[in-house]
């Protein structure tokens, strides 16, 4: 009779230690029901990038020297760069300066290393497009200043350490 009652006995221990561990994760579970919606609404609510975002390279046409160091230091040599020349001051004319960002790599070491800073990162991440040829960006495509997320007021902006916004 003794060991009828003691399988009995830990039987009903097995029991009541899985209805424990049913009751935990049912309660993890409505702790998550509870929490706020973590998904941003793209279009009309966009995260501010950080101070040290690399996003998409601006150019000033009027301050690159065409030394052409954004190049050797590209590890895929990507800009291109054409000048001419001009033999009678001695000097580098630049004629076309391009980058295109559907092979780049965002490592930043073209504007790092730029000796008259003509390159800059920009806090622009919206580089999608239906052609990959529109992502080739001339000196004027690259000269033009994106708008800043924080001024244009349809846009709910939403700071990366904001309560509601949780790595998952």
């Amino acid at each position: 009779m003794f060991p009828m009652l003691i399988e009995f006995l830990n039987s009903s221990q097995q029991t009541l230690r899985a209805a424990r561990y049913i009751g935990q994760g049912f309660m993890i579970t409505l702790s998550h029901a509870n929490r706020l919606p973590v998904t941003i609404q793209y279009p009309y609510e966009k995260l501010i990038t950080s101070e040290r975002f690399r996003g998409r390279i601006h150019f000033e046409f009027d301050k690159c020297i065409a030394c052409e160091v954004c190049v050797r230091v590209c590890p895929i040599d990507l800009p291109v760069v054409d000048w001419k020349l001009e033999s009678d001051i001695r000097k580098k004319r630049l004629l076309n300066y391009s980058i295109d960002f559907g092979i780049c790599i965002f490592c930043g070491n073209c504007v790092e290393y730029c000796p008259t800073n003509c390159l800059s990162m920009t806090e622009e991440y919206e580089l999608s497009t239906y052609d990959r040829h529109e992502l080739n960006y001339n000196q004027i495509a690259l000269g033009r200043l994106p708008v800043s997320i924080i001024d244009d007021y349809t846009i709910r902006t939403i700071s990366s350490n904001s309560p509601q916004i949780k790595n998952v």
